[in-house]
């Protein structure tokens, strides 16, 4: 593959990625009570809740690391 196509598939990788976790930031108050209606997960919910904010801010963090990267390249 050329590096122009390389290049077009890195920035959107990294608009997904930014996307994604943004998703979870969303998401998760809406199905946060529907995990902790669960008995199992019910004790753990402050422990989910925690990881799945963790996997957002490191989901946005990757794709800001990618974007910027591919900028800097650039310039």
């Amino acid at each position: 593959m050329s590096d122009k196509k390389i290049d077009r598939i890195q920035l959107i990788w990294a608009i997904a990625l930014i996307l994604a976790g943004l998703g979870v930031f969303y998401r998760l108050p809406q199905v946060m009570p529907e995990i902790a209606e669960i008995p199992v997960f019910a004790q753990a919910s402050g422990v989910i809740r925690f990881c799945f904010y963790f996997m957002g801010i490191f989901l946005i963090g990757g794709g800001c690391k990618k974007l910027y990267n591919h900028y800097r390249k650039k310039s």
